[in-house]
């Protein structure tokens, strides 16, 4: 059999065993950080969480596709590890990336909800006079 074939049909399911792997990971555990971002509301941080979901499994099968033309063309066993190895690596490094942004965007929304259940600024207590150059 033609080593690239190999490579193909071990790469894809690996690829994309690791990718529902990671996103059901971050579907189930981002929730309760969604529901604290979205200030209790459950029904709103699960719309979000499936939308979130969807947008990281398109994203990242995109990307595996994708990336499956570009790389070494492997002509022997050990070149076949060599560019599984390379390939999946990619691909752990782009989840791992897709992993630090939802974070990233979970932290922004969890500040922005405690922004809007903090107490209004409090007004200077003293009269605060301009004075110009001329003065």
């Amino acid at each position: 059999m033609n080593p690239l074939i190999i490579t193909y049909a071990l790469y894809l399911p690996i690829s994309i065993g690791l990718t529902v792997w990671v996103g059901r990971t971050l579907h189930r555990h981002g929730r309760i950080f969604l529901v604290d971002a979205c200030a209790g509301n459950q029904e709103l941080a699960d719309s979000i969480n499936h939308l979130l979901i969807v947008g990281f499994y398109l994203v990242n099968f995109g990307f595996v596709t994708l990336y499956l033309r570009y790389g070494m063309r492997p002509e022997t066993t050990a070149e076949i590890f060599e560019a599984l190895s390379a390939r999946i690596g990619v691909v752990l490094l782009v989840l791992g990336g897709m992993h630090f942004f939802n974070l990233y965007l979970f932290n922004r929304m969890r500040k922005r909800a405690q922004l809007w259940g903090a107490p209004p600024p409090v007004p200077p207590t003293g009269q605060i006079h301009a004075t110009g150059a001329g003065d």
